[in-house]
């Protein structure tokens, strides 16, 4: 390795150290610190933010990777270096100031909203979503003044995203989702569930999670569960990866599906190649590549009537009341009925994307400024009514069901949807050379890890996400195997 290599991986090394503090912080806060002490943390953060800051956007960076570049560099080297650079291009262009009070100011908008939510009052949190929505229009003209700030934000959660694409990806979801759904409930036939609406112990359930934790291959040793208001992943290294649920007594599913999804995400992280710890390649390629594979485990594998077959014994085990007289196959089409709801994270399959699509037309309306903050509760609700049919009985089943806005993530809730189709094609592709469902059914996990992390886990941010997608996929990216399964799937489970 060259002494310029060797500097740049000091660096990347410092860069780590710096985003593992904060990712402490951040999980302590939303898992076990008191609900008062935002304001401390706040002042930490924008502190170590701003050292980090510092670091990435320091004026002699720029030289350094040039001299980098035109030494003989290997393809994990050049990609660093590119990396770096995307890094300093980027930050570099946001004032040093901003970018700490930014840190802080999230800061105290998850604590406005975990108040919100609990007392269902959108007001309580309204003052800083609209600090976050100024600062979000504000910096996007820092990196291209030219272009509207939402495909700015897009662009930065999938590379090369923008509002065109996203338009035409819903326009062709919607073609096919819509009259499915209408399909469906014109068919009048009711999935038998009333055995879901009971009380699951909240002990048994956590045991169900180290179950299924352990069944989906997740080394304990590495990863770790706890609780919070809305489940999450942290990355800290291959070594530490750590999710959370949060248990419903009435819901055993929710917290199941929860873990499964984050299950997901964790498995990406802690599959990430020896060689790319502790630099800049370290973690998912986009948030649609790694929303890919907590999507994939979710719905294309803990959905399947294959697994639910294989975790059968263990369920009834666990909750020998509450599943008495249920087969698996009962139990299967119970979570996989189509049925508009309110909260995205419970959402079946067919209508998941809908409420994706309601997020991102509101994004769209609060970026371009089109929509007020103050107007978001209502406007919620009128799209919710439109796309699905539900009236919101309060803010905290509407608008302030999810925790993103208050992080700041204008533009991600898109990849959501983009990596449930990503995985329809992966799970495509992999049927091809797999016995998905048999394996499945045997509690026999590891192939399709092992598929899964030739193809994409082991290259972190190595790769791009279209060679990702080519490489898992066989081909560009195509919505159209989405679409396919679920028109297949449900026309099984409703006998259209």
């Amino acid at each position: 390795m060259t002494e310029t290599m060797q500097t740049l991986r000091a660096l990347q090394k410092k860069l780590y150290a710096f985003q593992f503090a904060l990712n402490v912080i951040d999980y302590d806060a939303q898992t076990a610190a008191p609900s008062e002490s935002y304001a401390g943390r706040g002042e930490a953060l924008e502190v170590l933010s701003g050292i980090q800051y510092s670091l990435i956007a320091d004026p002699a960076l720029p030289a350094l990777l040039e001299k980098a570049r035109s030494e003989a560099l290997g393809e994990q080297e050049a990609a660093e270096v590119a990396e770096l650079q995307r890094m300093y291009d980027e930050t570099s262009k946001i004032p040093a100031q901003e970018y700490a009070a930014f840190v802080k100011l999230t800061t105290a908008a998850i604590n406005a909203w975990e108040k919100a939510k609990a007392a269902s009052d959108f007001s309580l949190f309204a003052p800083y979503l609209e600090q976050i929505v100024d600062y979000r229009r504000r910096t996007a003209a820092y990196f291209d003044p030219d272009k509207a700030p939402y495909d700015v934000w897009l662009d930065k959660y999938e590379k090369g995203l923008d509002m065109a694409q996203c338009d035409a990806f819903f326009a062709q979801l919607k073609a096919v989702i819509q009259p499915l759904v209408k399909q469906i409930v014109e068919k009048g036939a009711a999935i038998p569930s009333d055995f879901l609406n009971t009380t699951w112990p909240l002990e048994a359930q956590r045991k169900l999670s180290r179950m299924v934790m352990e069944r989906m291959g997740i080394d304990a040793g590495h990863c770790q569960l706890g609780e919070s208001e809305h489940p999450f992943t942290t990355e800290f290294y291959k070594g530490d990866v750590r999710i959370t649920t949060h248990y419903h007594e009435d819901d055993m599913a929710s917290n199941l599906y929860s873990v499964i999804h984050e299950g997901g995400h964790a498995l990406y992280e802690l599959h990430i190649a020896d060689r790319l710890q502790y630099t800049c390649l370290s973690g998912g390629a986009s948030m649609g590549l790694h929303e890919s594979q907590s999507r994939l485990c979710e719905n294309y594998l803990g959905r399947s009537l294959g697994f639910i077959k294989n975790l059968w014994p263990q369920l009834t085990a666990l909750f020998p009341d509450q599943l008495a007289g249920v087969t698996p196959e009962a139990f299967y089409k119970a979570v996989n009925q189509c049925q508009p709801s309110l909260i995205r994270t419970e959402a079946d399959e067919v209508t998941y994307c809908l409420h994706i699509m309601v997020r991102y037309e509101l994004e769209k309306r609060l970026m371009d400024g089109s929509l007020a903050v103050k107007d978001l509760p209502a406007a919620w609700n009128a799209q919710m009514k439109e796309l699905l049919g539900v009236e919101v009985p309060d803010d905290a089943h509407g608008v302030l069901q999810d925790i993103h806005w208050a992080c700041g993530d204008m533009g991600y809730f898109p990849s959501y949807a983009l990596g449930t189709a990503y995985g329809a094609q992966m799970m495509a592709q992999m049927r091809k050379t797999l016995d998905v469902d048999a394996l499945l059914e045997a509690g026999d996990w590891v192939p399709i890890t092992r598929w899964l992390e030739e193809r994409v886990w082991q290259y972190g941010k190595e790769k791009s996400p279209a060679w990702l997608l080519q490489n898992a996929c066989g081909a560009a990216f195509d919505p159209k195997y989405y679409t396919d399964y679920l028109v297949e799937k449900y026309s099984a489970i409703y006998q259209l």
